[in-house]
C-alpha cells in the first residue's frame, strides 16, 4: 500500500512555520540526522532524537516512500568547546583511560546500539563515522578556500563568517546575528588566529602531543566539527536532499555552521526541510552529558540512579517519549514514567485481550467498525501533521474504551470488528509508533495482570445481570487484600 500522494506537514526550522512536504525526487526520500559522539554511556538525551527520527524514518516508509537514512557516528573533531577549544573528547577519554581513542569509540558505539536496540530503534540505512571520511572533508575544505570564503592561519583553515554574511546573510537557520556574536565573544586559547571571533574552524592544527591527526595540505591536524556532517550529506545524499534532523541543541552552531558550509562548497542551501527536536529537561534545565545531570540509559534498566524508585523497561521509556510532541520539551520525573509505564500497560493490556477474544458469526456491528475506522483516520490525519505522536496515542487510548466495551459483549462483536480493531494497533502502535510486546505480555506472562482481567470480566458480568451485590463483594474483596478497582470511562483499571 502507497500513500505517497498523499498531504504531510512538517515544521521546517529554517522558515518557522509548518510546510507541505515535497520530496525532490519522489518516491525517494534523503534523510540526514547528527548522530552521538562517542565517548561516554548513552543517556535519556540520546534517545530522544534517535526515537524522534525513528518515529518519522518508520511513517515514512509506511507511506511507501523509499527513504535512505544516514546518521553519523562523530569519532573525531568535536572539541569539549564550541568555539574551537579544548581537547578532542573521544582523544581526552582515551587519554583518561590509556586506550587508543578508537578503541574508546568503539566500545561507546557498540553500547549505543546496543541500547537503540532495546529501544526497537531501527538502524539507518547508512552510519557512516567521521574518521573514515577524512579525505572528503579535506576536499570540502579545499573547495571553500577556493571560494574563498575561508583561510588559513598557522595550519589551521576558518570559516570566513564575517564574508559569508555580506554576500548570503548569516544566521537564516538560528537566527544569530553576527554584530551580536562578535561584541558577545570571549577571549579563547587559538582565537588570535581568527580574522573574526564568529569564524569557525574546518580544520585545525595539531598540537604534537594530539592523538588523532592526519595529513592535509595545510598541515597535520584533524577536521573541524561542522565539516563532517556536510561532506557525509552531500556524499550519500547528494548536494541537495530533502531533511537534515536533530536534537534542538545543535542549532547552532553546529547547523548554522552547516548551512554555511554548503551554501559555499554546493552552490546551494542542501537541505530543504529543517526538523528538530526539543530537549529533555530536568526541573526546567536541559539535560545533558555536559551539564552533569543526566541519567544513562542503563541506570533506566537497572533502576539505579538516585532518581529512580524503580527499573523502567526500553518500552516505557520510548512510550514516555512518544506521549510528547517531539517539539515540545519533555520533562523528566520518576512519577512521569511511572505514569507512562501504567499508560504503556493499559494499551498491551488492551490489545493481548483483543486477541484473545473469539469472534462470533453474526452480523458485523456497523457502529463499532466506524468507530475503529474513524479512529485509523484520526491516528493517520495526526501523523500527517508534523508527526504528532501524541495525538495519536490519545486516540489509541480511546480505542481500548471500545475494545473493553466488545469484551463485555455476549456473544462478542464478528471477526471484521475484532480485525479493525486489530489493524489500527498493528499499524500505528507496533509499524509506526515501534513499540513491542514484551516477552511476558506476547506469551501471557504476566499471571497477576492476567488473573485481575478475569475477576474484572467476572464483576462487569455481575453487572450486566444486575447482581450488583455479586459486582460490589468482588470489589470488597479486592479492596480487603489492597488492590483497587477503578471504572473509568476507557473501563476498569485496578492498582496496589
Amino acid at each position: 500500500m502507497s500513500f505517497v500522494s498523499d498531504k504531510i506537514t512538517v515544521y521546517n526550522t529554517i522558515n518557522r512555520k509548518k510546510e507541505l512536504f515535497v520530496p525532490l525526487h519522489s518516491p525517494f526520500v534523503g534523510l540526514y540526522v547528527c548522530g552521538p559522539t562517542v565517548y561516554g554511556e548513552p543517556h535519556l538525551g540520546h534517545a530522544r532524537p534517535a526515537i524522534v527520527f525513528d518515529l518519522i524514518f518508520r511513517y515514512l516508509k509506511f507511506l511507501g516512500y523509499k527513504v535512505r537514512y544516514v546518521r553519523n557516528i562523530t569519532d573525531v573533531g568535536h572539541l569539549e568547546n564550541d568555539a574551537d577549544e579544548g581537547e578532542d573528547k573521544i582523544a581526552k577519554k582515551a587519554q583518561v583511560e590509556q586506550l587508543e581513542p578508537m578503541e574508546v569509540a568503539q566500545f561507546y558505539m557498540d553500547k549505543y546500539h546496543f541500547a537503540m536496540d532495546a529501544l526497537n530503534v531501527e538502524r539507518p540505512s547508512i552510519e557512516p563515522r567521521a574518521s573514515g571520511h577524512i579525505i572528503e572533508q579535506i576536499e570540502m575544505v579545499e573547495q571553500i578556500l577556493n571560494n574563498n570564503y575561508a583561510y588559513v592561519s598557522n595550519g589551521s583553515v576558518y570559516f570566513d563568517v564575517e564574508k559569508f554574511d555580506k554576500d548570503f546573510g548569516y544566521g537564516k537557520l538560528s537566527g544569530r546575528v553576527l554584530e551580536e556574536l562578535i561584541a558577545n565573544s570571549r577571549t579563547l586559547d587559538g582565537q588570535d588566529e581568527k580574522r573574526n571571533p564568529a569564524d569557525f574552524a574546518l580544520w585545525k592544527k595539531a598540537a604534537p602531543e594530539h592523538i588523532m591527526k592526519w595529513k592535509s595540505p595545510w598541515s597535520i591536524g584533524f577536521p573541524g566539527w561542522h565539516i563532517e556532517c556536510t561532506a557525509m550529506s552531500t556524499k550519500y545524499l547528494g548536494k541537495q536532499f530533502d531533511i537534515h534532523g536533530g536534537g534542538m541543541d545543535l542549532l547552532f552552531p553546529h547547523h548554522e555552521s552547516e548551512v554555511c558550509q554548503s551554501v559555499v562548497a554546493n552552490g546551494k542551501e542542501s537541505v530543504r526541510y529543517w526538523i528538530h527536536n526539543n530537549m529533555i529537561t530536568i526541573n526546567g534545565q536541559k539535560m545533558g552529558k555536559s551539564l552533569g545531570n543526566f541519567i544513562t540509559l542503563n541506570e533506566f534498566l537497572t533502576g539505579t540512579h538516585s532518581m529512580l524508585t524503580q527499573a523502567f523497561s526500553p518500552m516505557t521509556i520510548r512510550f514516555f517519549i512518544l506521549q510528547a510532541h517531539y517539539r515540545g520539551t519533555l520533562d523528566f520525573s520518576n512519577d512521569a514514567l511511572i505514569a507512562a509505564e501504567k499508560g504503556m500497560n493499559k494499551l498491551m493490556e488492551a490489545y493481548h485481550l483483543l486477541k484473545t477474544l473469539k469472534p462470533n458469526t453474526t452480523d458485523i456491528n456497523q457502529d463499532t467498525l466506524k468507530a475503529s475506522d474513524s479512529l485509523y483516520q484520526k491516528c493517520y490525519d495526526a501523523m500527517n501533521d508534523d508527526f504528532n505522536s501524541p495525538i495519536v496515542i490519545a486516540n489509541l487510548f480511546e480505542a481500548v474504551r471500545i475494545i473493553n466495551t466488545v469484551q463485555a459483549m455476549k456473544p462478542p462483536m464478528a471477526k471484521e470488528n475484532l480485525d479493525s480493531l486489530t489493524n489500527l494497533f498493528d499499524t500505528f502502535l507496533f509499524n509506526i509508533l515501534g513499540m513491542k510486546i514484551t516477552e511476558d505480555k506476547s506469551a501471557g506472562g504476566n499471571t497477576e495482570d492476567a488473573l485481575m482481567q478475569i475477576i474484572i470480566s467476572l464483576r462487569g458480568e455481575a453487572k450486566q445481570r444486575k447482581d450488583y451485590t455479586s459486582a460490589d463483594n468482588i470489589r470488597d474483596a479486592l479492596n480487603k487484600i489492597g488492590i483497587t478497582l477503578k471504572d473509568t470511562k476507557e473501563g476498569v483499571e485496578w492498582s496496589k
